[in-house]
């Protein structure tokens, strides 16, 4: 079996997933990247990474890109589950259709991937498991009402399985970004702020690598707000 670290970046082809892809392969890791759209399969050859088109919808893209990995690399160190956009609309105005969407995007996305890496994880006797989830779980807006949902949602899946794999060293964190450089600009949005910027995709990736070190290998459970201060705790 490999020495060298391996993680593997669903969602990983363009915004805050190629960041992480690109600071953890810096970092040292082999990558193996999941994405829709083929940029994620041409970002991992460029890393000297493998990458997968497919999506994180399908439990048997997903499979492959394990499969692929562990056939590679031996081994699976660290799991990214980022995600694309879901619906938007006023609440009352979303469908059941729409709903069931923000599911598969917002929650699925990381429960579906889960399932296939924890079992290499528990074998290891060690793994990290990494969500890029959003600032408003827990103070959410109605600009994103499927996202804060069903990333609250998120939160709990968070909890019960930390709960559940954390004697077996394999731990599980959420990252909550803000106002990222990955979205539109608005003069508005900034504002909103209190470090009156919008974040990078580097700091999420850099906060990302953070939670997958041994650095943070007392944490687990956890839910990091990367927000410039948008969103605080008591």
């Amino acid at each position: 079996m490999s020495t060298e670290k391996v993680a593997v970046i669903t969602a990983g082809g363009s915004g805050m997933g190629a960041a992480v892809a690109k600071r953890m392969a810096a970092d040292g890791y082999k990558v193996a990247i999941l994405s829709s759209s083929g940029k994620g399969e041409a970002l991992a050859k460029e890393l000297g990474g493998i990458g997968v088109t497919g999506s994180n919808q399908s439990t048997d893209d997903l499979q492959k890109l394990v499969d692929m990995t562990l056939q590679s690399f031996g081994r699976i160190d660290v799991l990214v589950n980022s995600a694309g956009h879901g619906p938007r609309a006023p609440i009352l105005e979303i469908s059941d259709e729409q709903w069931h969407t923000g599911l598969d995007v917002y929650l699925m996305n990381v429960i579906r991937p889960t399932r296939v890496v924890t079992p290499v994880m528990i074998e290891q006797k060690s793994g990290a498991i990494i969500n890029i989830s959003t600032a408003w779980a827990f103070e959410p807006s109605e600009m994103f009402p499927t996202s804060a949902v069903f990333r609250a949602g998120l939160a709990a899946y968070t909890k019960i399985f930390s709960d559940k794999y954390a004697p077996d060293n394999v731990r599980m964190n959420n990252v909550l970004p803000g106002w990222i450089d990955s979205l539109p600009a608005t003069e508005q949005r900034r504002e909103m702020v209190p470090m009156q910027r919008y974040g990078r995709s580097e700091e999420i990736a850099a906060t990302v690598a953070f939670l997958a070190s041994g650095g943070a290998g007392y944490i687990t459970g956890q839910n990091l707000r990367v927000d410039g201060g948008l969103t605080r705790s008591v």
